[in-house]
C-alpha cells in the first residue's frame, strides 16, 4: 500500500463536520457549509492548480492499490450511520427551525459529497457488488434513476442537446434544474422501458430496474416515517432534495456551453474537450478527483485515481466548491463562463 492513496481521507473532513453537526446547537452547525463553500474555495483561491499526471509505472502502483477502493467502500456505511444519526436527533430533539435547517443542510452535503459522488465512482465499476453499493448510496438520496441515466444515458449524449445534464450556453442553473431532473427521470424510464423491450419482456414487469428503484425508495420512506416520524420524513426529503440540486449544480457546470458536432453518422465522439477541467487539488481530493472531468468523459473505465489532465480540455478558473457558488448568480457566471467558451473556441478555430 502506498501513502500516496491517504491524501483521499481528506473527504471524511466533511463527514466529521457534518456528524458534528448533528449534535450541536447554535451557529457550530453551520460549519460544513461553511467549510465547503467559503474555506475550501478561498484555499483554491491561494493555491494553484496542478496539473501533473502520474507516469505509467505510478499509475500501475496506483490502480493496484486496494486502499482507493477501500475509501469508497467505507463510505456506504458511513453513509447510512450518518443518515440514523439525522434523524435520530431531529425525532428527539428540542430544534429551534435555524437548527433543523442547519441539520438538513449538514445531511444534504452528504447526501451530495458522499451519497451520489461516490456512488457516481462505483456505479462505472465492473464488479457487481461495488455497482450495488452504489445503488444504495444512491438510495440515501432517493435518485436511483441515476444509476440507468448517467451511465446508459449521459455518457452516450454528453455535450449534445439530447442530454438532460449537458447544461446549454445562456442557460441558468434553475431552468436547467427544472429541465435536467424532469428530463432526467423521463430518459431512465425510457432507457429501462426499452431494455425490457430487448428482452422480450413487457415494461411493467418485476425485472424493470426503475420499477424495482422507486418500490425500494418508497420502502426506505416508508420505513422512516414508521420509526422516525413525520417530522423527519420531511427533514430527510429536504436533505435529499439538497443532495439533488447539488449535483445537478455539478452537473450544470461540467459541460456548460460545451457540444459535439454533429456527423453524418450522428455526434462526434466525446473528447476532453466537450468536459470542463479543473485540477484544483483540494476539490480534487474532496471529490474524488471528480473535476478531472475531461479524461472521465474520454475513458469513463478509468479509476478516480488514475485520471489525468488534459492541458487541452477547457479549464475552469476554479474548483468545483468556488465553480458552484459562482452557478448560482447567472450574471456573474455568464459573464466569466462566457468569455472563457469564446476564447477557448477561437483558440481551437487557430489550431485546426
Amino acid at each position: 500500500m502506498q501513502t500516496r492513496a491517504l491524501k483521499f481521507a481528506a473527504p471524511l473532513s466533511i463527514y466529521v463536520l457534518s456528524c458534528c453537526a448533528f449534535s450541536q446547537e447554535g451557529w457550530t452547525i453551520a460549519l460544513p457549509l461553511i467549510y465547503v463553500f467559503l474555506f475550501i474555495p478561498l484555499v483554491e483561491l491561494v493555491f494553484p492548480p496542478s496539473p501533473d499526471n502520474l507516469s505509467e509505472a505510478e499509475e500501475q502502483v496506483a490502480k493496484e492499490d486496494r486502499l482507493y477502493d477501500i475509501w469508497l467502500y467505507i463510505m456506504v456505511p458511513l453513509q447510512y450511520a450518518a443518515l440514523f444519526m439525522f434523524l435520530k436527533t431531529i425525532r428527539e430533539s428540542n430544534l429551534t427551525a435555524l437548527e433543523t435547517i442547519g441539520r438538513i443542510i449538514a445531511m444534504g452535503l452528504l447526501c451530495g459529497t458522499f451519497g451520489i459522488n461516490v456512488a457516481h465512482e462505483l456505479g462505472h465499476r465492473k464488479k457487481r457488488y461495488e455497482r450495488q453499493m452504489a445503488k444504495a448510496l444512491l438510495l440515501t438520496s432517493l435518485y436511483m434513476h441515476f444509476y440507468i441515466e448517467h451511465n446508459k444515458g449521459h455518457h452516450k449524449n454528453v455535450s449534445t442537446h439530447e442530454d438532460p445534464s449537458s447544461a446549454r450556453k445562456g442557460e441558468t442553473v434553475y431552468f436547467f434544474y427544472c429541465r435536467s431532473i424532469a428530463m432526467g427521470f423521463a430518459s431512465a424510464w425510457k432507457i429501462a422501458a426499452e431494455e425490457q423491450r430487448k428482452k422480450g419482456l413487457p415494461v411493467l414487469h418485476y425485472s424493470n430496474q426503475m420499477l424495482q428503484f422507486q418500490a425500494i425508495q418508497l420502502v426506505l420512506i416508508t420505513t422512516i416515517f414508521m420509526y422516525f416520524g413525520s417530522s423527519a420524513l420531511f427533514c430527510f426529503l429536504a436533505a435529499a432534495g439538497l443532495g439533488i440540486l447539488l449535483l445537478e449544480t455539478v452537473n450544470y457546470i461540467e459541460h456548460y456551453g460545451l457540444e459535439r458536432k454533429k456527423t453524418h453518422e450522428g455526434y462526434e465522439r466525446a473528447m476532453p474537450e466537450h468536459s470542463w477541467n479543473s485540477s484544483h487539488i483540494v476539490g480534487r481530493l474532496m471529490l474524488f478527483e471528480l473535476s478531472r472531468h475531461s479524461d472521465h468523459h474520454y475513458m469513463a473505465s478509468r479509476k478516480y485515481q488514475v485520471l489525468r489532465h488534459h492541458e487541452h480540455a477547457p479549464q475552469m478558473p476554479t474548483g468545483y466548491p468556488g465553480m458552484v457558488l459562482l452557478s448560482l448568480v447567472p450574471p456573474v457566471w455568464f459573464g466569466i463562463m462566457h468569455k472563457r467558451i469564446d476564447s477557448y473556441q477561437k483558440k481551437k478555430s487557430l489550431q485546426q
